[in-house]
């Protein structure tokens, strides 16, 4: 959003009603969102940027920051008092979204662009698979953004080269894998590349004479731009980025790195815990689940210790598929079956469909296990469970239950489509992304598997204990490399004498808390705050207390940092008659009604 419509728009806020400011305020944050990061404009349906990419020059990175500020303080001369209870939650969310944004403008975010996680080479393609497909005039927009990619691919270079100037990157060996994804989106056959690939898919609805037209143009484009400023990037990563790329581990060892680090932990989890405190909390909970997974394995008769019978699970053909179709119908046929049981715990489903697919190639190898993309109704776009068929014999059957109820119904699908569809509260807060909220929903849904009829058989029931321990070995992992002086091999190692999952998973798991920190801690940590409000809920209700309200109650106002929705949930309790108690309940961790 340039400075001078920007200006304007601040011009025009009111000055005296409160309600209409505030309303005035969540409508130019929304916007300025749009405007300013084009590809969310484009996953959201917003229309005016679809011929664009978010400009990474210091210049607009400096305007976006002061323009945040501005934000910021117009929200504070505003009479709260004033709002009814709806909008101050509304004001409340806002005001602490850019109070938050602010204090992390202190630290250069913005000169780590790329790792094998994230960055230009995974969004891009992501971008223009996203974009509309359904007129020659959106052909046009996703030619228009390839003709604009060199630009942005110049931008994140030089972002890159500032943060080598301040021995500022990633860890260098999470980078290996990095010049590979790059060059995998520009092979020498343009119908192989993710970033053509909607002109070999083009609708019947574009005439054949229009759709040569179109594709010899991106051919073109492809040949003489993309291909040679995308190699350009590949040999600058290869040959200058990695090679002086930092080999320390731990992101307290940048400048500033204890206060940093402490940041991230906060701003993932939306708590005011320390690194230390997840960390204790951590070594408890893989205390608890370890003794649960220890049950399992005397129920299921295997002769012998924790370690053989991770190992049996590990590499027993009989819990692999020998080809990804079969892994993908699998997959999809245990959606169908949660999607019948839903019902039962939710009086309100989304409307919005989604489905199932493979990982694309170009990012499988060092992608984790599976992933969710958001649909949107606006863009005509389903939401989408992405599954990893990358490497079979790393894709064990004992976890898919677990992982389909996580990232798909009643996880991230039902959640994130039901925050989209609340009419009632504004787009700024239906498309928000706490992510101590989205996953830590996302991990308590792997819980309801029980209600749901799943982990029948003791291998999947060990699988959705391996997926809690998991987000309970991160607590420790991520923590332990940052904060606490841990390795990496150190952390690999505790990983494996944990869990049952593949080490291959183990491994691109370590290095997504390397070059995420924080991120991951998120995940346990909300998932035991909504045990915890859904432990008060059935003390403070007893009878009365009805799990398909309570659900409802806990998703129908979006994505909340977990602060405000502890809050929010004990007023909720209190209008259903239960009186809250001073003593904090202890949540049932292991699991809904689970088999003995």
């Amino acid at each position: 959003m340039d400075h001078k419509a920007f200006d304007k728009a601040m011009d025009a806020l009111p000055q005296k009603e409160a309600s209409e400011k505030l309303q005035a305020l969540q409508d130019l944050r929304y916007r300025w969102i749009m405007e300013s990061y084009p590809e969310s404009a484009t996953y959201r349906g917003y229309p005016g940027g679809e011929q664009d990419w978010t400009d990474q020059s210091i210049k607009a990175i400096e305007r976006r920051k002061g323009q945040t500020r501005d934000l910021l303080v117009a929200s504070r001369h505003l009479n709260k008092d004033k709002l009814n209870d709806a909008e101050k939650l509304d004001y409340q969310l806002l005001y602490q979204d850019l109070l938050l944004q602010v204090r992390g403008y202190q630290f250069p975010e913005h000169l780590l662009p790329v790792n094998h996680m994230s960055g230009i080479q995974r969004s891009v393609p992501g971008v223009l698979n996203a974009m509309p497909k359904r007129t020659a005039a959106d052909y046009e927009d996703i030619l228009a953004r390839l003709d604009k990619l060199p630009g942005l691919i110049e931008q994140t270079r030089i972002l890159m080269e500032m943060g080598l100037a301040q021995e500022l990157t990633p860890p260098q060996i999470t980078l290996r894998d990095l010049p590979g994804q790059i060059r995998a989106l520009i092979p020498a056959d343009p119908k192989q590349s993710p970033l053509l690939k909607a002109f070999y898919e083009m609708p019947a609805s574009i005439p054949a004479a229009q759709q040569n037209r179109l594709r010899t143009r991106a051919q073109n484009i492809y040949q003489r731009t993309l291909i040679p400023n995308w190699q350009r990037f590949a040999e600058y990563v290869e040959r200058e980025y990695i090679p002086k790329a930092n080999t320390e581990i731990a992101f307290t060892k940048n400048a500033d790195g204890i206060r940093w680090y402490a940041y991230k932990v906060r701003e993932e989890t939306t708590t005011d815990l320390s690194p230390e405190e997840i960390h204790r909390i951590g070594l408890e909970e893989v205390r608890r689940i370890r003794g649960e997974m220890d049950r399992i394995i005397q129920k299921t008769g295997f002769d012998g210790d924790f370690k053989a019978f991770t190992e049996f699970l590990r590499n027993d053909p009989q819990f692999y598929y020998d080809n990804k179709e079969d892994l993908l119908k699998d997959y999809r046929d245990i959606a169908k079956r949660i999607d019948g049981e839903l019902p039962a715990l939710f009086g309100t489903l989304p409307r919005l469909p989604y489905g199932v697919k493979p990982i694309p190639g170009y990012s499988e190898k060092s992608q984790t296990t599976a992933y969710y993309q958001p649909g949107s109704m606006e863009a005509g776009r389903a939401g989408v469970f992405f599954a990893n068929t990358y490497n079979l014999k790393s894709r064990p059957k004992w976890e898919m239950e677990a992982l389909t109820v996580h990232e798909a119904m009643p996880g991230h699908h039902l959640q994130i489509a039901l925050a989209q569809e609340q009419g009632d509260i504004h787009p700024l807060r239906r498309n928000k992304f706490y992510t101590g909220f989205v996953e830590g929903w996302g991990l308590y849904s792997e819980s309801l598997g029980y209600d749901l009829g799943l982990y029948t058989d003791p291998y999947n029931e060990f699988g959705a204990l391996t997926y809690d321990m998991w987000r309970a070995v991160r607590l420790v992992v991520d923590t332990g490399m940052h904060q606490l002086g841990w390795s990496r091999d150190e952390a690999i190692q505790y990983f494996v004498n944990n869990s049952a999952k593949p080490e291959h998973d183990i491994v691109v798991e370590i290095d997504r808390y390397l070059v995420w920190p924080g991120q991951a801690l998120a995940y346990k940590v909300g998932q035991l705050k909504i045990k915890e409000i859904r432990a008060r809920a059935e003390q403070a209700l007893g009878n009365n207390f009805d799990i398909r309200q309570f659900h409802d109650a806990l998703l129908g106002a979006g994505a909340l940092p977990l602060n405000v929705l502890e809050s929010r949930m004990n007023d909720w309790i209190e209008s259903q008659g239960g009186q809250i108690s001073l003593t904090p309940p202890v949540p049932d961790t292991a699991g809904q009604a689970a088999p003995n």
